[in-house]
């Protein structure tokens, strides 16, 4: 690339500065924002919130970046990494004019501009980080180390779109990040958009250097090489003239780097391992900003971190500093009379849709289209002559999934996302209608790659949750499948996407987009042979803990139930849904309508499965597959033990935070509704999936709670058999059906059963079968091959 006309450099320095000016006013001033008198300590925010030492490099990226936009006309949508530097965001915002578009008390003038400095981590205000309330944003960058996957995400099947990813070199030290690197070697130019990622290299975290910043420029080269990337380092060390002039030059080599790759594979060619270009910017941590204090040195220190001068108010010193600080901008020259940046500030900022913050990817409020989900009876399991006929719920899903790829072939709007596990979780249908996606070379023998692949595997639990995040809030449908044990891995990132998804709830210019949804299999119940550590359904507990309006967790009983979940799923907006289904042969229950019915209120009672469902003597309830399994063979136990004990079966199929059933009708919320189902007097025994202590914490407060029973998950488990899990666990049909005999009996004294004799019968069975799986190795017959009566 050629040189940089003076003038441009010019221009965008005066920019970087006007931003820079703005962001330090941010941490410090509630008046007298444009320095029109002389600054005093009364003028000096009695609380400094923030954090300087990333912003300058980020205002530095954010500018460069302003006027590739204004040359090129490209959509580039803008990924913070480091959240800390939300005022240089916030800045660019109010520049460009965004800001004043999204909140009109923020117009560029003195007054917005006063707003925007005082309001800054200012109750009411806007928040110390990039939060959904911050147009263009799709990623807060709190909790660090997940901008590179999101930014991956945001341009699958966007083939128009950049995403511009600023990476901290602290941020870039975490698990999550080192993983996503690899994302390069998924990404199709020939039907996705391009991603830049731009490490933020100022050398400091809280208290120390990073790992990036003490690797010289042949190390850092070497490794991102390796990892599959067109490495240039760019030397921002130096006056912001010269800086800039050397970040445009790579910037524009990086965007035609790009456009080659794209118009190569766009044009019929085959591109493996394609050199993707990425920018690694060496700068000052709190560049431009206060060189020393005191003897110490802030500037290019961790000492510029948070906020450098802390109290100026409250001391001499301190306030000279700052005040030296902020007048070094020379403020005035920036802005005219009524308080507008001059035009050579904004000279090279891009108009309408093309600035950063008005990116339609992210606020467009019809930017996600319609997926179409072909009609469910197609794949439904037939329940032939009598329930409790053999099905496959992952297998059934499978085979919708691969039909919704196949439907929305066009639209190309649907990815499925797995770590390595989608066959082991019986869901291979899939592959009937696309492939896995890679980009890279492959052997003749490796199985079901292809560089048009829509099922993304990857073995980083994190990089699949932030791919999902990038696409979804970019008005795409995902699902995410995963081990249940090991879901666990991503809980405080899923955790910091719902935390995303309340708060962009209450933001009425926030377009809705489709839910994060997850897919648990190969569960606890049957990881017998896998052992303790691939035991664990804590994620579920995790889930139910927090914001019950949009999460919810789905118990599917059997294939029909989990194919009308997995399509509510699909069709629900701003959620979250978790689905637990397992991977084996189970029998079926329901039909596609009775499973629709279900699904209204998450709960149903199944007048055909206890003996006296009308008046019964115990409610018995399943909430799961294998759980559902369990409590029906206690029933039919029952039935040939103690035929008078009168039983009623209670379904659940959906858990939230607000209690048992479908967040809209949850019944530990209704009395009437939860006594219409379980009674207002009898005792009730719940088979759970997971923790007991999920489904204790809902109903803990509802007067039914001395009468519950909860079975489930209490930690238990080994490499062993199938049945010996739920018999470790006390939730095999045997303890069920002793429960229930012994709570009914003490419910209802004149009930005419033997409680000694049944349980003690029932505990010699339990016996028999620890001695059959010592001496054999596998559970006995009457369990492997059990049959529903009816």
């Amino acid at each position: 690339m050629g040189k940089i006309e003076s003038g441009v450099l010019d221009a965008l320095v005066k920019q970087f500065m006007c931003s820079n000016y703005l962001s330090a006013a941010q941490l410090y001033l509630r008046d007298n924002f444009l320095l029109k008198e002389e600054l005093k300590m009364d003028h000096i925010k009695r609380r400094q919130l923030g954090h300087w030492g990333s912003i300058p490099g980020t205002a530095f990226i954010y500018v460069a970046l302003n006027y590739l936009i204004w040359k090129y006309e490209q959509s580039i949508l803008f990924m913070l990494g480091p959240g800390h530097a939300a005022p240089a965001v916030l800045s660019q915002l109010f520049l460009e004019g965004t800001l004043g578009d999204f909140y009109p008390d923020y117009k560029i003038n003195a007054e917005g501009l006063g707003r925007l400095i005082k309001n800054f981590s200012w109750p009411g205000g806007f928040p110390s980080h990039v939060t959904p309330g911050t147009p263009g944003s799709i990623l807060e960058g709190g909790e660090l180390g997940y901008s590179l996957a999101t930014a991956y995400g945001s341009v699958l099947d966007h083939p128009d779109l950049i995403t511009a990813c600023v990476i901290g070199d602290g941020e870039a030290e975490t698990g999550p990040l080192a993983a996503a690197w690899h994302s390069n070697k998924f990404l199709n130019p020939a039907e996705s958009g391009a991603v830049l990622p731009i490490i933020n290299l100022n050398g400091y975290k809280i208290s120390q250097p990073t790992v990036y910043g003490a690797m010289d420029d042949e190390e850092l080269t070497q490794l991102f090489t390796g990892f599959g990337y067109n490495v240039k380092i760019v030397d921002a060390i130096k006056e912001p003239k010269d800086a800039f002039e050397g970040m445009l030059i790579a910037l524009e080599e990086s965007y035609a780097e790009i456009r080659a790759i794209q118009n190569k594979a766009r044009s019929g060619e085959v591109v493996l391992k394609p050199k993707w270009p990425m920018l690694i910017v060496r700068n000052l941590k709190g560049w431009t900003g206060i060189e020393t204090f005191h003897g110490e040195k802030i500037e290019g220190n961790y000492l510029s971190h948070g906020v450098p001068i802390v109290d100026p108010q409250k001391d001499e010193d301190k306030f000279q500093a700052v005040k030296g600080w902020l007048e070094s901008y020379d403020i005035g020259s920036l802005f005219d009379e009524v308080g507008r940046p001059i035009p050579e500030v904004t000279k090279y900022i891009p108009t309408g849709d093309l600035r950063m913050g008005s990116n339609p990817y992210v606020n467009n409020k019809n930017i996600t289209k319609e997926l179409v989900i072909p009609d469910l009876k197609k794949f439904e399991v037939p329940l032939g002559e009598k329930r409790g006929q053999k099905g496959e719920s992952t297998y059934q899903i499978g085979m919708l999934l691969r039909d919704i790829f196949k439907e929305n072939k066009e639209a190309q709007n649907f990815r499925f996302f797995c770590p390595d596990e989608t066959t082991s979780n019986n869901l291979g249908a899939m592959f009937e209608a696309t492939g896995r996606a890679f980009m890279w070379p492959l052997k003749d023998y490796d199985d079901k790659m292809l560089p048009t692949g829509r099922v993304m595997e990857i073995l980083s639990e994190h990089t699949l949750q932030g791919w999902m995040q990038g696409y979804i809030l970019t008005g795409r449908y995902g699902f995410l499948s995963s081990y249940e044990a090991f879901i666990q891995i991503i809980s405080s990132m899923v955790d910091q996407h719902a935390k995303f998804i309340k708060q962009a709830s209450k933001i009425e210019w926030r377009p809705d987009v489709p839910s994060a949804n997850y897919l648990l299999s190969s569960l606890g119940w049957r990881q017998e042979h896998n052992g303790f550590s691939h035991q664990n359904p804590g994620f579920i507990s995790n889930m139910l803990d927090k914001y019950g309006e949009f999460i919810s967790v789905y118990f599917p009983p059997d294939a029909n139930s989990a194919l009308v979940i997995t399509k509510d799923c699909l069709d629900r907006k701003n959620s979250i849904n978790i689905v637990v289904a397992g991977k084996r042969k189970l029998p079926q229950w329901l039909t596609i309508e009775e499973a629709q019915k279900q699904l209204q209120m998450g709960i149903m009672v199944w007048d055909w499965a206890g003996n006296q469902s009308e008046n019964p003597d115990v409610v018995l309830s399943g909430c799961g597959d294998y759980m559902t399994l369990e409590v029906m063979a206690a029933i039919q136990l029952l039935k040939n033990l103690a035929p008078q004990l009168k039983t009623r079966f209670v379904s659940i199929s959906e858990i939230s935070c607000l209690g048992v059933g479908d967040e809209h009708n949850p019944c530990s919320i209704g009395t009437s509704m939860f006594n219409e189902h379980f009674t207002d007097d009898k005792p009730i025994i719940v088979n759970f999936h997971g923790y007991p202590i999920a489904i204790e914490k809902l109903l803990i407060k509802h007067p039914a709670f001395p009468r519950l029973s909860v079975h489930g998950y209490i930690d238990e488990g080994s490499t062993t058999t199938p049945f010996d899990m739920q018999l470790v666990n006390k939730t095999s049909r045997y303890h069920i059906a002793m429960d229930a005999i012994c709570e009914a009996k003490k419910y209802n004294p004149t009930l005419d059963i033997n409680v000694d004799e049944l349980v003690g019968y029932i505990k010699e069975t339990i016996k028999l079968h620890r001695e059959c799986i010592l001496a054999t190795g596998e559970d006995p017959e009457e369990i492997v091959n059990w049959k529903w009566e009816g």
